[in-house]
């Protein structure tokens, strides 16, 4: 394509789609993946990593799959399962390649047979569900159950909990306190630093390079503001950077520059902590006018509906633009001056 070309590129640096081959590896989730080994080799039961969206939960879990297929473990791999407790049991035989029976009683008979088959070989059995908190309480319960699989010393089926924050809800509620117990390991992923925010941009160049090109794709200045709009979350790096790129072709540009990546952010406002930042304002901008407008409405009303006031307003028109009258004779009482109505105060000038 022209426009991977034009940037010294073989493949496209910035998909969606989580690609272990272009994966940057930064300290914190170096240190899940080694973790979970870990805690698959002991025996832990069940572990979880929980994140919010676009902290690279998925690509760890594939990283994850990738390493435990390479040290020949049985795994059984569901995305987002949204099925009932049988179902679920369902899936996860047949992701093991097993045949069952109809039953829910069969299917466990069959699985826990394979278990303990795959134990005596010594190997260890891992079932991984990505977007977890798609189980719902229900799906979890019959997480429980599986983890019931076990014999007198060790469990005979390991589960990793890749899941959104909504899966600590689900967890946190009485009815799960069981499973929530059983979880050995628990692992947080969360947006990058600065620094790495900025390696993951230029790692991703460096890997999708053909042979030959050097040239920096991205300035320095570009990637960190790439990174501060995106709030160092990886997933919105990847869609403001691939933005940029396209904006830079666009000027035939050969190196994307800061004014690049404003305007990727202009043109995905719903995203970008610029975006943000600029509805946060405008929003504090209108309650602050409503918070001065309203007391002079307020007033406004009073002055316009007050009958009383209303009264003794037109008296006082009524006074002042009257003809004068003449002066008394000497001896002669004066009429003494208009009351304002009760509840309306006097000026100075009256009293």
């Amino acid at each position: 394509m022209p426009y991977l070309a034009h940037f010294g590129l073989k493949e496209h640096p910035f998909t969606l789609t989580p690609n272990t081959n272009q994966y940057y590896p930064i300290d914190k989730h170096v240190e899940i993946i080694q973790s979970i080994q870990f805690g698959i080799a002991r025996n832990a039961g069940i572990l979880k990593v929980v994140g919010d969206v676009g902290t690279g939960k998925t690509m760890l879990c594939r990283l994850l799959l990738r390493k435990l297929i390479g040290a020949n473990e049985a795994v059984a791999y569901l995305n987002a399962p949204q099925v009932d407790p049988e179902g679920l049991i369902d899936l996860v035989t047949a992701e093991f390649g097993l045949e069952t029976g109809s039953s829910k009683a069969q299917m466990l008979q069959t699985l826990n047979i394979f278990l303990l088959e795959q134990h005596a070989l010594g190997r260890n059995t891992v079932l991984i569900v990505d977007e977890a908190q798609a189980l719902g309480a229900a799906g979890l319960e019959a997480v429980r159950l599986l983890s019931n699989l076990e014999t007198e010393r060790n469990k005979l089926l390991q589960i990793v909990l890749f899941g959104q924050s909504e899966l600590d809800d689900l967890l946190s509620q009485p009815g799960l306190r069981q499973i929530s117990q059983r979880i050995g390991f628990a692992f947080t992923t969360g947006p990058l630093t600065v620094d790495e925010a900025v390696d993951y941009v230029a790692h991703r160049i460096k890997v999708s390079r053909t042979d030959g090109a050097d040239f920096p794709v991205f300035s320095t200045r570009a990637m960190e503001r790439l990174a501060e709009a995106a709030s160092f979350v990886p997933r919105v790096i990847n869609i403001l950077a691939d933005k940029a790129l396209l904006v830079g072709y666009g000027e035939g540009a050969t190196q994307v520059g800061p004014r690049h990546v404003d305007a990727a952010v202009a043109d995905t406002p719903h995203l970008s902590r610029y975006g943000s930042r600029r509805k946060r304002w405008m929003r504090r901008a209108l309650i602050g006018l409503g918070a001065v407008a309203a007391p002079i409405a307020a007033v406004v009303l009073f002055l316009m509906f007050n009958p009383a006031l209303q009264t003794w307003t037109k008296m006082q028109v009524d006074r002042f633009s009257a003809p004068r009258a003449k002066i008394a004779p000497a001896g002669t009482q004066a009429a003494p001056p208009v009351a304002p109505p009760s509840g309306v105060a006097q000026t100075a000038s009256e009293r």
